[in-house]
């Protein structure tokens, strides 16, 4: 597996700051794939390993992407069911582990998932234990949120933040589909909001006495008529009580919906959960119950009812409806965009999705270091972040004055043809087809029309496979995504070599057997870009919906 650019920059970091620090911080937004990362540190850095996280479905997940990056890796569990330490790599759940710190072995790396947890008595526990047994163990953070109320807690752990890769960066690459996002204000609702003070966790009874009413509720009704009808909806509420009347006025609007709260069985939460998946119904409600962990990527359209005293939830709950949707698992789903509807005005508070740590400054060669730093010194704490942050995460701090970034990079889908291990191919120069070739699979994006792109690749020995339905950025994302999965950076080189090597006879015969006439100085790669178009052109013209 091949990383992708901004997750190799990521991992160099924060290698770089675990030798310098013995800790550090990475910022990774929803769908930046935060776990191969992890696995990517953790890699590098060998020696004997504990991944932290705090719910079952994440050392699942952890340990399936673990093994992609790390296929010959001995990993066990700690868990209420499993509990081994034997080998390199040990997931386990804070809540398992934390009263049994005693039996714990040397670690050499520490990884704590979720980091923006790591405040918490149980994550400390566990986290000292391992300091008490080797004081040399390396602590690295992943988190997407690394805000937190009491601003300090963080501290306890870390003194730096590695690197950060933002929401607005992959939405420009592809990986995220853009949100549409409106501020909605009802009767003066924005002003009343303003004066209510309070948490972000737990209910919020006084934002519900604003928003919970029968205006509101028609309102919210209306403008997802407008804006949104038929989108998969997830509505975040004040109050639980406040979530069951939406799903009611939904209902009674003849729209299917359904709420979910943190009291109900595991059981039940899932047949909802199912029944949007099913089609059955078109709206979640809920409390702050699926802000985190809960990932349906159909779903396109996110209603905040609540306000945000923080940007971390409320970056957390729009990341809900920002990936995107791989065909295979979701057959028939179209997905090129988000719409946002904010009844609580905290877009309007806060501005933008990144975190308050924020970093455009590309990784620099080792002569331009020498200009100056990518990072700074917080007067306050003293934690090292990087440059062009506005706030310290760990104590609060504002900067009067936000530093610019030594370089602003805006990438967009020109950077990943550029930054790519493969070179995109227009086979037929109207730019409406691109195909780039390893030596284990090959993948092209394709549209009919300009505005809709579908992603296509193939692995070898395998079917030809659609892997995103979506703009071209998208599907120029999910498609050198198909390439770093399946090939190795030693093939991709290999094909390199192929880039300014002339055609060779037996591939300018076939391509005429195909009654395609190469042109003058066509190279050994275009011509194998054009050969796979060719062999599989039924099965790539299927996909499109395009007679073959």
């Amino acid at each position: 597996m091949i990383l992708r650019p901004y997750q190799e920059r990521l991992v160099s970091r924060a290698v770089s700051a675990l030798s310098s620090h013995g800790n550090t911080l990475a910022v990774a937004a929803t769908g930046a794939g935060k776990t191969i990362c992890l696995a990517a540190v953790a890699k590098e850095m060998g020696g004997r390993q504990l991944v932290l996280q705090h719910r079952q479905e994440l050392v699942r997940q952890n340990l399936a992407k673990f093994r992609l990056v790390n296929p010959d890796a001995r990993c066990t569990i700690w868990d209420a069911e499993r509990r081994s330490f034997r080998g390199d790599t040990t997931f386990a759940m804070v809540q398992s582990l934390f009263g049994h710190t005693d039996r714990m072995p040397r670690f050499d790396l520490l990884i704590a998932d979720e980091a923006h947890h790591c405040a918490a008595p149980s994550w400390l526990k566990i986290i000292r234990a391992a300091l008490d047994k080797n004081p040399d163990c390396k602590v690295i953070g992943f988190t997407a949120t690394p805000s937190r109320s009491d601003k300090l807690a963080l501290r306890q752990v870390f003194d730096n933040v590695c690197d950060q890769i933002t929401t607005g960066e992959l939405v420009r690459l592809g990986f995220l589909v853009p949100p549409r996002a409106y501020a909605v204000d009802v009767e003066n609702t924005a002003q009343s909001l303003k004066a209510v003070s309070g948490s972000d966790w737990g209910e919020q009874s006084a934002i519900e006495a604003i928003l919970n009413t029968e205006t509101v509720n028609g309102e919210v009704i209306r403008h997802w008529r407008e804006k949104a009808e038929g989108r998969p909806t997830v509505v975040f509420c004040a109050t639980v009580a406040h979530a069951k009347d939406v799903a009611d006025a939904f209902n009674d609007a003849g729209i299917p919906a359904a709420c979910v709260d943190g009291a109900m069985s595991a059981g039940a939460r899932k047949a909802v959960l199912d029944a949007m998946t099913q089609g059955k119904i078109k709206v979640i409600t809920n409390c702050m119950v699926l802000t985190e962990g809960w990932d349906y990527p159909p779903v396109s359209c996110v209603i905040l009812l609540r306000k945000c005293f923080r940007k971390g939830p409320l970056v957390q709950m729009v990341g809900r409806g920002l990936r995107t949707v791989n065909p295979r698992e979701f057959p028939g789903i179209i997905k090129k965009d988000c719409i946002v509807l904010d009844f609580g005005s905290s877009l309007i508070t806060w501005g933008d999705l990144n975190a308050d740590v924020m970093l455009d400054a590309r990784e620099k060669a080792d002569d331009e270091d020498r200009e100056g730093p990518a990072f700074k010194t917080c007067p306050e704490c003293e934690a090292e972040i990087p440059l062009s942050s506005s706030m310290c995460p760990f104590c609060g701090h504002l900067f009067t004055e936000v530093e610019p970034a030594k370089e602003r990079v805006e990438l967009t889908e020109i950077d990943i043809l550029n930054m790519s291990q493969w070179r995109y191919v227009d086979l037929f120069g109207n730019g409406h087809a691109f195909m780039a070739c390893g030596f284990d699979a090959w993948s092209g994006i394709f549209s009919r029309d300009g505005e809709t792109w579908f992603a296509i690749g193939q692995q070898k020995k395998s079917r030809v496979e659609n892997t995103l339905i979506g703009d071209r950025a998208q599907a120029l994302a999910a498609a050198d995504d198909f390439l770093r999965t399946h090939e190795q950076g030693k093939t991709a080189q290999k094909s390199c070599r192929w880039l300014d090597q002339p055609a060779t006879n037996k591939q300018l015969e076939l391509l005429r057997d195909y009654n395609c006439v190469p042109a003058p100085g066509t190279t050994r790669y275009t011509a194998a870009c054009l050969l796979s178009f060719a062999f599989k052109y039924r099965d790539i013209a299927r996909i499109i919906g395009v007679p073959a």
